[in-house]
């Protein structure tokens, strides 16, 4: 999988601050889990259920600054959450979002974008047994996905704190949203960022966001 937009944006977008464990769901490259360690001092367990994602994952990382503090796990996260021994601060997951769209021919994409092995409910019970007592759990997904994603959150005693809505343009429907939730029932605060503000030029707002990442 190439790395992509949502992974830059969730990367740049979660705030590490107080993190000394952080769990990242579906790691792909291993590029927000390397995102996040350039932004804190955390240890980070990488998990993905593709192999050939663990290996490019772990490659990557070893040949980053950050390969002493981020370990890659080829594990499913359902059999991880079980048998995991600790809490995490911060949890931050681009999962599989595709329930009734057709399928990809190949099955490294069809784990990676459909949510046959990784269903909403089991995401969210895995991630509630697994964070710590004032822990985050950050995740980004299509509009339609992410209004079901928090009302099964909320079902499972997890609430949005944070919403960042994004648009691709001024003039297009929003695209993304970008949450934030703990166990912690507060007001939600949202905001909204547009990504480009013409054919070939970032906004203001998405380059602020992005300038540690980015050449």
């Amino acid at each position: 999988m190439k790395v992509g937009t949502d992974a830059v944006l969730l990367g740049s977008w979660v705030d590490t601050d107080g993190a000394k464990n952080i769990l990242d769901i579906g790691t792909g490259t291993g590029i927000i889990a390397m995102m996040l360690a350039q932004k804190s001092n955390a240890h980070i367990d990488a998990l993905d259920i593709c192999p050939d994602a663990c290996l490019q994952a772990n490659e990557n990382v070893y040949e980053s600054l950050w390969a002493e503090r981020i370990s890659v796990h080829h594990i499913s996260f359902q059999e991880f959450s079980f048998s995991a021994t600790k809490k995490y601060d911060l949890i931050v997951s681009n999962p599989p979002y595709f329930s009734d769209a057709p399928k990809p021919i190949t099955i490294g994409r069809i784990q990676s974008r459909h949510t046959d092995l990784l269903p909403f409910t089991e995401l969210i019970s895995g991630v509630k047994k697994i964070i710590s007592a004032s822990g985050k759990f950050c995740v980004i997904l299509p509009c339609r996905e992410g209004g079901a994603f928090i009302d099964e959150a909320m079902k499972q005693g997890l609430f949005c704190k944070k919403i960042l809505h994004v648009k691709t343009k001024i003039e297009k429907l929003e695209k993304r949203l970008l949450m934030e939730f703990s166990r912690q029932l507060a007001s939600m605060e949202e905001k909204e960022m547009v990504i480009r503000c013409g054919e070939n030029e970032f906004s203001k707002e998405y380059v602020e966001l992005t300038r540690d990442y980015y050449l």
